[in-house]
């Protein structure tokens, strides 16, 4: 069931998108009317969260069945109780799901309000509590352990410190305020800590702030199939071309038992130092992160390269993962977002740069997979397409497990290459209501299912090398 608005874009971002999603071969092949309708619901999705809470258990320190029980003791202490089922997925036995509650019609809203970035707001509604910086105004009289209403400024348009907000403003829920107005807005030092306990969220999901974290790693479900889809095996060197924040390189090295070299690149520090932090934190000794910009990854000459570090040899690696920077459009919950289109269009060329790197440093055998967490034709579809036609010696591959839907049609490719892809589409299932009744009676096997749709959107493409693409001499 739909609460909030549909996702709010610049005018010619969605025309942008929506020329994509209509393009000729959709609507020749599902008529005008049906192409629109499912362009719509899209965009009316990406304003909600996913049915389901997505956690990716540590397989390198603990066993799937201690960390559920492990949850459902956390659980139980959240939810006051409340019984909440825990799903381990058939297809992807290191992830667990927990349905959210929601959305929750009858909560009263109070006369104090605190009011909170979108991007803070996002995370308010996928289970976090909300943190000091995120606020940007709160009602005058607001104290430590009053009942307030929590909002998001979806639209960024409210002043820092302001003491009322007119403006469009979503409601997330109740929390108990930790501090006054006066301490939150002092000025004097930068506070982090928690600003607003939320007690009754419109959507209810587990926090999991400093929880069971050795243990788990909170993950959407495409997310983690991208891994299973790359399937490393012990003693193989992996690349992971843009890691950060090290979900998908810690998943490669715990699948791989932490037996063989993991390395990650990201070109910004601060977000390779949160990739070595999590490695600590989940106990994986075989990654190796650098700080490093992923299009120079490439040695250009052929001199051995010193202890390990970039840029590599080409064809040096078994695997490769490019889990590409992307326009993120596929994110959900996504209320609205300001780009341009030149802002959202981009990407293409970064990502081809990439591409073509880590083509270059693939092994001939070896196995490519490539990623976005977008839903524009032009970042997925089409750059399959591009790889085909640019690299003859790539083969697009069949996915193990397959989870999501086919590709999208648009690029020029043949129905047998889109059932090769995985796009994960959040419009192919309605707008859920779910509560504590409605979980009692749920069949597992559907709740698997709609875990499976109603996730965030993404798009998975495997490819395998099937010879050396190294310049042979005459």
């Amino acid at each position: 069931m739909s609460i909030f608005p549909k996702i709010s874009l610049r005018l010619e971002v969605e025309n942008y998108l929506k020329a994509g999603f209509m393009n000729k071969e959709i609507v020749s092949a599902l008529g005008k009317q049906e192409a629109e309708r499912k362009f719509e619901t899209l965009l009316n999705h990406l304003s909600h969260p996913p049915s389901f809470t997505t956690v990716r258990v540590n397989t390198h320190l603990a066993s799937v069945q201690h960390v559920k029980n492990l949850l459902f003791d956390e659980l139980q202490k959240q939810f006051n109780g409340l019984s909440v089922p825990i799903l381990q997925h058939p297809d992807l036995q290191d992830v667990l799901l927990i349905p959210v509650i929601g959305p929750r019609k009858n909560i009263k809203k109070q006369q104090c309000e605190a009011v909170v970035g979108a991007q803070c707001g996002n995370a308010v509604l996928r289970g976090a509590h909300v943190y000091v910086p995120g606020i940007v105004s709160a009602s005058k009289f607001v104290k430590a352990g009053d009942i307030i209403s929590v909002y998001s400024d979806i639209k960024g348009k409210c002043k820092k410190g302001a003491k009322e907000f007119d403006g469009t403003k979503v409601f997330l829920g109740n929390g108990i305020s930790e501090l006054s107005r006066k301490e939150i807005f002092n000025g004097l030092r930068e506070l982090k800590g928690i600003g607003v306990r939320m007690t009754e969220p419109v959507y209810l999901s587990p926090s999991f702030d400093n929880v069971l974290s050795s243990y788990i790693f909170l993950q959407n479900l495409p997310s983690a199939v991208v891994t299973h889809v790359l399937d490393p095996q012990p003693g193989e060197r992996i690349l992971d071309l843009c890691a950060a924040p090290g979900g998908k390189t810690t998943h490669i090295a715990a699948l791989m038992h932490d037996q063989g070299e993991v390395i990650a690149l990201d070109k910004i520090s601060n977000k390779v130092e949160k990739i070595k932090q999590n490695a600590l934190l989940l106990g994986l000794n075989s990654i190796r992160a650098f700080c490093f910009d992923g299009t120079k990854a490439l040695k250009l000459d052929t001199v051995k390269d010193a202890e390990g570090e970039p840029p590599f040899l080409p064809e040096s690696f078994d695997r490769i993962l490019l889990d590409a920077p992307c326009s993120g459009m596929g994110q959900r919950p996504n209320m609205a977002c300001s780009w341009t289109l030149k802002e959202v269009t981009s990407y293409q060329p970064l990502q081809r740069k990439l591409f073509t790197v880590a083509v270059k440093l693939l092994k001939p055998g070896g196995v490519l997979v490539y990623s976005t967490c977008t839903i524009t034709l032009a970042e997925n579809e089409e750059q399959v397409a591009w790889a085909l036609t640019a690299f003859p010696d790539l083969q697009l591959q069949p996915q193990e497990p397959q989870i999501g839907g086919e590709g999208m049609m648009g690029a020029g490719l043949s129905f047998e290459q889109l059932k090769q892809l995985q796009r994960f589409d959040p419009s192919v299932v309605p707008l859920q209501d779910t509560d504590t009744e409605s979980l009692r009676d749920a069949r597992i096997e559907d709740m698997i299912w709609l875990a499976n749709k109603d996730c965030i959107g993404f798009f998975i493409a495997k490819f395998v090398k099937c010879k050396s693409t190294q310049e042979k001499d005459p």
